[in-house]
């Protein structure tokens, strides 16, 4: 069987890294959805430019994959609105997702979030609850979200209040224990091994990984 693996949200923290790891492993064919080419180049990487408003129009990219992985996110403060946010963690997973299902694709494993609940309070957390509560519906035979803490790792634009939660994190590390464990903040490499691992495990059902599970599977 011809392996074949989807990246949406590549040039992002968890994505880029995601992407390279796959290259590096069991997959014949990376193919990648983007608004502008990576920076980097391999013979197993298949770069698609596409306008993600018009996503319907790349539907014959989800033919044949076997895995989807859904690491796109932003934030309001860079999306502009509440609006815009929606769009980008919501709208365009689900309807990635709508794709990847009439396409027949076995397994859609995605980020969201801690906290995620689309009963929360908090607009983010609710988002991403509505998101997962999306894919959730789609019907997938393997359906993997996982729920990372503050994400670690160098990112393209500068986020002053993430930079100094992961300073702050990083230093409580040692003290986060028990309970706490819950909310240490997980480097992004850990989360794309994560989602690798489990992609290859070919799981079927809908399963949720918690942050202190992702530190676990990502670390083998």
């Amino acid at each position: 069987m011809t392996r074949i693996a989807l990246v949406l949200g590549a040039s992002g923290l968890v994505g880029s890294t995601l992407t390279e790891d796959l290259l590096n492993g069991e997959w014949d064919e990376v193919r990648v959805l983007v608004r502008r080419p990576l920076e980097f180049q391999h013979p197993r990487l298949k770069q698609v430019q596409i306008d993600w408003d018009q996503l319907e129009q790349y539907k014959e990219q989800f033919a044949g994959v076997y895995a989807v992985f859904c690491c796109l996110g932003t934030t309001i403060k860079k999306a502009g609105s509440q609006e815009q946010f929606e769009r980008v963690d919501l709208e365009y997973p689900l309807a990635a997702a709508a794709l990847a299902k009439a396409s027949g694709v076995k397994q859609f494993l995605a980020v969201s979030s801690i906290g995620a609940s689309a009963k929360s309070r908090s607009f983010y957390t609710r988002t991403k609850g509505r998101t997962e509560e999306g894919l959730i519906a789609a019907g997938f035979h393997g359906l993997h979200l996982f729920r990372p803490s503050l994400l670690l790792g160098d990112r393209e634009e500068f986020r002053l209040g993430e930079r100094v939660a992961s300073v702050l994190m990083k230093g409580l590390d040692f003290a986060m224990v028990g309970k706490a464990a819950q909310y240490r903040a997980i480097p992004a490499a850990k989360v794309a091994r994560a989602m690798m691992n489990i992609a290859l495990a070919d799981t079927g059902g809908v399963h949720i990984y918690t942050n202190d599970v992702i530190h676990v599977i990502g670390g083998r």
